[in-house]
């Protein structure tokens, strides 16, 4: 692995802990500072409007930016993802009107599409002569991705108990540092040795994309992939909120509707994070033991029982600390069996991308998109669910969602079937 590649991993877990970051000091700066500040009240769905600009944003821009990384060199584009974040976080950081810090929300969202597509196309240009390299680094750039977004929004919570709204302007310090990474650690050249081949992307053949998208069965695996990320999005975009927010006067008898400080929120996160890593670092050594669609829903199963647990925990109020434990336990076991539904998908998708050798580029972008249209997704019903019921209401949006992912996979199981690579083994259980 060369130092580019390296540097470029080091890039992107500091610009996903900028994103992190960003998304953890505005629920508090939303939820809190505007309110006890100006007295301006936020509500769930204004906030479900603000976390969706990013991934509006992402969602649109990113095939976009993708084509501009062909056309103008992966190198080139890569270092402007963290200067528009820079901008979007110093703004933010000095206003306190609203349709001003939704536009830095659409701001960093462009940092993100500009910045994913074009290193994971650096990536695949430097791997594309060892398959065993290839592997190595798509596994470290996930791990720098989840790692980077879960430490950013830890770290959210204890800046901004030391520091407040300053925390912004130290996170724009960091996607400096992220710029610097790509600018002078990256050797690449800033533009494509070759002019685009007709019959491209690059080229402008984007009919050859739409024909790709119309007979490709990933379609089968959507339905499941969008609810999953819409369920994961419901506690992103609005569990935060709401156990900053103190509700205790509509919900007295939720014993989470009373408002976290930032230190007991950042150490949940920890003891939920540990929880999550570990489930993942066990699901993915079980891909050989298991079907992909095994793994799903058994994750879905996971998703229902931390709802249960999450509930009980919940109206738990009138018990001691430690009879409340046993919920605990319940809701993070759950939380382990869940964490393998997303590689697992991610998996699938890239079984399916093997039918597409040359265009398995395209088919890949769309985890971003499904990424995208379910955190959207249920940013808003999270937004509904926690005005009509607040932590609970929260809760049994989440599980709804886990119902509607369940649904199509005894479809897409039947096909997984084809997807098999004949090597003189049983089929996974």
């Amino acid at each position: 692995m060369t130092s580019s590649v390296r540097n470029v991993l080091v890039g992107t877990f500091t610009l996903r802990f900028s994103t992190g970051l960003t998304g953890g000091l505005l629920t508090w700066y939303l939820g809190k500072w505007l309110h006890d500040q100006y007295g301006i009240e936020v509500t769930p769905i204004a906030y479900a409007v603000l976390y969706a600009a990013f991934y509006g944003t992402e969602l649109i821009a990113s095939p976009i930016f993708g084509v501009l990384s062909d056309r103008l060199g992966h190198h080139r584009v890569m270092e402007w993802g963290p200067v528009f974040g820079l901008v979007a976080v110093t703004i933010t950081g000095l206003t306190a009107n609203l349709p001003l810090i939704g536009g830095t929300r659409l701001l960093e969202g462009a940092a993100t599409a500009a910045s994913v597509p074009s290193i994971l196309g650096f990536l695949a240009m430097v791997t594309a002569r060892d398959e065993e390299l290839r592997g190595k680094v798509s596994a470290r750039f996930e791990l720098a991705t989840i790692a980077g977004i879960g430490a950013g929004l830890l770290s959210a919570n204890f800046l901004w108990a030391l520091i407040g709204p300053g925390a912004f302007f130290l996170n724009a310090g960091i996607y400096a540092v992220s710029y610097l990474i790509y600018r002078y650690g990256v050797t690449a050249p800033d533009k494509p040795l070759e002019p685009p081949e007709p019959g491209t992307l690059a080229g402008g053949d984007w009919h050859r994309y739409v024909r790709l998208l119309r007979n490709s069965h990933v379609w089968l695996l959507a339905p499941t992939w969008i609810a999953v990320n819409a369920a994961l999005g419901v506690y992103a975009g609005q569990g935060l909120l709401a156990l900053i927010r103190d509700t205790s006067g509509r919900f007295p008898h939720q014993l989470l509707a009373g408002g976290l400080s930032p230190i007991e929120i950042g150490v949940g996160m920890i003891a939920a994070g540990a929880v999550f890593f570990g489930g993942l670092i066990f699901w993915g050594d079980r891909f050989k033991r298991f079907r992909r669609t095994s793994i799903i829903f058994y994750g879905i199963i996971g998703g229902a029982v931390l709802v249960v647990g999450a509930l009980a925990f919940n109206h738990s109020g009138g018990l001691q600390v430690l009879a409340r434990i046993p919920f605990a336990v319940i809701a993070g076991a759950g939380l382990f069996v869940l964490a393998g539904a997303t590689p697992a998908a991610l998996g699938l998708l890239a079984d399916m991308s093997e039918s597409y050798p040359e265009d398995r580029g395209a088919v890949m972008g769309l985890y971003s998109v499904f990424l995208g249209i379910g955190q959207i997704i249920g940013a808003f019903v999270g937004g509904l669910a926690a005005e009509w019921a607040g932590i609970d209401g929260i809760l049994v949006a989440t599980l709804l969602l886990m119902g509607v992912a369940v649904l199509p996979l005894y479809q897409l199981r039947a096909f997984e079937d084809r997807l098999a690579v004949p090597d003189g083994h049983s089929s996974p259980s």
